[in-house]
């Protein structure tokens, strides 16, 4: 199935659609970072991002109606900033918004699914009304917003258009969810909002993926011991849960049990020692500085971390450094944000080690991204 993709970052997403069968004939990327990550690992050789014809620029510029009818799906992320909960909040006020040029590609491109993500600060009750807007245009992109009309007023004129009787031209069935990664087996605990439409006369049924990881069993799984036992680690420094008093009210859960950094970190050597030569690990080095105070203490190792984050003004890393048991911290390498954003090991990052984790903080886990393909894929390529 063939696809384009906006708002490309890194290529997470892409990757993950990729793994889900999709291949992009076009991806578009304005930032210069990004652009170069791609094309160093196309250089590499890497198979899933060998064919994709890189377009750099923006997207405001590109025209999406020659794709209509050679595409089946539209994909990307549109830049999160004005509903991030770490950024200005700006929202419809906000020039960054790109949700109107993702709408614009549905509507000249008309694929038969798209899939967009965005940050969980989309889903706060003070954007509750853009929400809505977002997704009733995506659900009616043949009902354009006009010069001189507010989105109020357009929001009002989609409500009338959604609730006819007879609803004629392009329009798609559209479902959103937030996703917690971490429950789809990602380590990371990182909520994102997806956009799934399924164009209408397809006459497809569409529902995300169930979960497939949890919080209690992984729970479970350290009170039983069997997780201490995985990572070698000695009864005498194992944390104090062995009383069954935690999970006494619990019945075993079915899902599989999150998967924590120490989980994600299997293979990698540790950063501060010595590395053998012989060892090949792309990006795999230690930044020096980090520190830990209120609000800012980093990710246990015995748990799913804490969201990676871009960052307004530099990296956050309070969100980006590795906890140790005995409370000591250190930031995590690239190649390790790497592998709890679900890179694969030979997938290379430009930039300096700021600017990659810049990439990192702003892109979408790998394997949710293949999940939640799969799931559209089950349904346009059946």
């Amino acid at each position: 199935m063939k696809s384009i993709e906006l708002f490309a970052g890194a290529g997470g997403l892409g990757l993950g659609l990729h793994d889900a069968g999709f291949k992009p004939t076009s991806v578009f990327e304005w930032d210069d970072y990004c652009v170069d990550t791609i094309a160093e690992n196309q250089r590499n050789g890497m198979k899933a991002v060998k064919g994709w014809k890189v377009k750099h620029g923006d997207v405001r510029d590109v025209d999406f109606r020659p794709f209509e009818g050679k595409i089946d799906l539209v994909s990307g992320g549109p830049p999160c900033q004005p509903f991030s909960l770490g950024g200005k909040h700006a929202a419809y006020d906000d020039v960054r918004d790109m949700f109107p040029q993702a709408i614009r590609a549905v509507r000249q491109a008309r694929p038969q699914a798209f899939i967009f993500e965005n940050v969980k600060g989309l889903t706060r009750a003070s954007f509750r009304n853009y929400f809505e807007y977002i997704r009733l245009q995506l659900s009616h992109p043949e009902i354009v917003k006009g010069d001189d009309e507010s989105w109020q007023d357009h929001l009002s004129r989609l409500e009338q258009h959604h609730t006819s009787a007879s609803r004629e031209g392009l329009n798609y069935r559209v479902v959103t969810q937030l996703l917690n990664a971490a429950n789809f087996g990602i380590p990371q605990k990182r909520e994102r909002v997806f956009f799934v439409g399924i164009r209408e006369d397809l006459g497809k049924a569409f529902h995300f993926p169930l979960e497939t990881h949890s919080r209690e069993s992984l729970l479970w799984d350290q009170v039983l011991g069997d997780y201490w036992d995985r990572h070698r680690v000695a009864k005498k420094d194992r944390p104090d849960i062995a009383s069954s008093n935690r999970i006494s009210s619990m019945s075993m859960p079915d899902e599989l049990p999150w998967r924590t950094v120490a989980d994600a970190l299997v293979g990698l050597p540790d950063p501060t020692k010595k590395i053998p030569s012989d060892a090949i690990f792309y990006n795999h080095r230690l930044q020096t500085g980090a520190r830990s105070y209120p609000g800012h203490t980093g990710s246990p190792l015995h748990e799913p971390a804490k969201t990676l984050k871009a960052g307004v003004h530099g990296v956050p890393g309070g969100e980006n450094m590795l906890r140790r048991p005995d409370g000591s911290v250190r930031y995590f390498t690239v190649r390790e944000s790497a592998r709890l954003q679900t890179f694969p090991d030979d997938y290379v990052f430009h930039g300096s080690w700021s600017e990659t984790m810049r990439q990192l903080g702003n892109a979408v886990p790998v394997e949710l991204a293949a999940v939640v393909g799969r799931s559209v894929a089950a349904q346009i390529g059946a």
